[in-house]
């Protein structure tokens, strides 16, 4: 019992360093938004798109091949030493290459010079904490790595609220002053490049101590295993990034060069209402997956992942439901400058999108479960093929824009999700509910567009809000018997 609550507490805790940084540069969109054009968001937005496949690469699966020899290898010590030899000369080479080849990146990127170094020292400080970050998690310290996850977050965004709101103010206020010989006018992307600087370099400078030990051993053999373990890791991440990333740097290649940035911008402000899902859905996988594995064992195990995804699948429709139908009182929160709002278009798309993701993530369990982990970097593969051509066909043949990103990434998705599951159907059968869970999928996904599409409905949220207590009623009348033991248990 011990060990289990201490597992449900480490999870709580890694769970609340893995949202609260999503929360906190949710909370930036409004701040970014209202002091800068499209243009400048969209090109941030595309940076950090390609930063998300050079952080792929710069940890080419170590993180999670650490783990595994971590807990497998008697000498843990020579696993420690050998994946930080390993990624701290990785790093050093991609460091010394990036920066020799900056201008030529900048070029074939289209961004400005400046801001490609700003990444290019962002990357690398951000590999370098990647064993440190490992080692706390499998020495069992969550505090600490939660402590340094927040902070590196919390001055992230502290920093970009003094460059970006205050800091102008000040200069402005004394024009000869001491914080006027600081600010730099029209230099909002530079400031929160800057301030990503300054979050990474405080984070590697608290895990420097790591760098100086003593006696660093480099055991060739082992390195070579965790290498081949993962590669598999490092071919799904690129996957993943594809499906996530890949439509912004498609939209500012394809798109006409003088209207792209600003339509990326639109499109990426947009697509951050979208994250209420990603939230639902990245708090359930990090408190499900350890609960999955913890009942594998048991007889009853696949009835129990069948209602737990039943009921993933509700309370997810219910949030659809309700953010889409709100979506126009959420974007005066969040996304407050009515330049952005043409891509609203794509909000219920993308909420539906990271849904079926969410509900992809609750199908894997079973290839997790037979050690066939290798299965979802195939899956995700096929997700990235889909998003690829989809992007191809919709933005370029039928000139859809963003509208065509937003299809493209409900279709990738929505077939990783019809894959695992019928694969999952022969390989380790479960019992769900599927005429439940479609009935409350379908009702929730159309009574969603309905109430958003429909110009005159949208207007007046009236059949919104019908629909959303019409939808609940029907949850509780086919689900009374659970929700009263609930109650009754509070």
């Amino acid at each position: 019992m011990s060990s289990n609550r201490r597992l449900l507490k480490q999870t709580l805790i890694y769970g609340i360093a893995t949202v609260m940084p999503r929360i906190m540069s949710f909370l930036l969109v409004g701040l970014h938004t209202d002091l800068m054009p499209k243009v400048a968001y969209g090109e941030i937005t595309i940076l950090l798109a390609y930063m998300i496949f050079f952080n792929v690469i710069l940890s080419y699966g170590m993180e999670t091949a650490f783990f595994r020899f971590y807990h497998k290898e008697e000498n843990k010590k020579e696993v420690i030493s050998t994946a930080t030899v390993s990624i701290f000369w990785s790093t050093i080479l991609f460091l010394s290459v990036a920066l020799l080849f900056q201008k030529t990146l900048a070029g074939l990127l289209n961004i400005d010079k400046e801001y490609v170094n700003y990444a290019i020292w962002i990357l690398a400080f951000d590999a370098l904490v990647i064993i440190p970050f490992s080692k706390l998690r499998a020495e069992q310290r969550p505090i600490r790595y939660s402590v340094l996850k927040i902070s590196n977050v919390l001055i992230y965004l502290l920093l970009n609220v003094f460059l970006l709101a205050i800091l102008p103010k000040l200069a402005q206020a004394n024009p000869q002053g001491f914080w006027s010989s600081f600010y730099v006018e029209d230099y909002q992307i530079g400031y929160v490049f800057l301030s990503n600087l300054m979050a990474s370099l405080f984070t590697f400078v608290l895990f420097m101590p790591h760098y100086f030990k003593p006696n660093w051993v480099f055991n060739n053999e082992l390195w070579k295993k965790m290498l081949h373990y993962g590669w598999p890791i490092l071919f799904a991440g690129l996957a993943f990034g594809i499906n996530e990333h890949l439509d912004k740097i498609l939209l500012s290649e394809w798109l006409d060069p003088i209207t792209a940035k600003a339509a990326v911008g639109a499109y990426s402000a947009c697509y951050k209402i979208g994250l209420f899902m990603v939230l639902f859905r990245t708090a359930y996988s990090l408190g499900i997956e350890p609960f999955f594995f913890s009942q594998a064992g048991n007889d009853n195990a696949p009835q129990t992942y069948a209602t737990i995804t039943k009921y993933f699948v509700i309370l997810g429709s219910l949030i659809l439901l309700v953010v889409v139908v709100f979506a126009d009182v959420v974007k005066f929160f969040l996304v407050r400058q009515p330049e952005y709002w043409e891509a609203m278009s794509i909000v219920p798309l993308i909420i539906i999108a990271n849904f079926f993701l969410g509900i992809y993530t609750s199908l894997s369990v079973w290839y997790k479960l037979i050690d066939k982990t290798i299965i979802g970097a195939y899956i995700s593969a096929i997700g990235a093929i889909i998003t690829l051509s989809m992007n191809y066909i919709l933005i370029v043949k039928f000139n859809l824009s963003y509208l065509g990103s937003a299809i493209a990434t409900i279709c990738a998705y929505g077939s990783m999700m019809l894959i695992s599951y019928y694969l999952g159907k022969e390989k380790y059968p479960i019992p769900f509910e599927m005429k439940k869970i479609l009935t409350y999928l379908f009702a929730s996904i159309t009574l969603a567009c309905i109430s958003f599409y429909v110009k005159e409905l949208r207007e007046t949220f009236v059949f919104g809000i019908l629909a959303i207590i019409g939808f609940s009623y029907y949850i509780y009348k086919n689900e009374k018997e659970v929700i009263l033991k609930i109650i009754k248990r509070k």
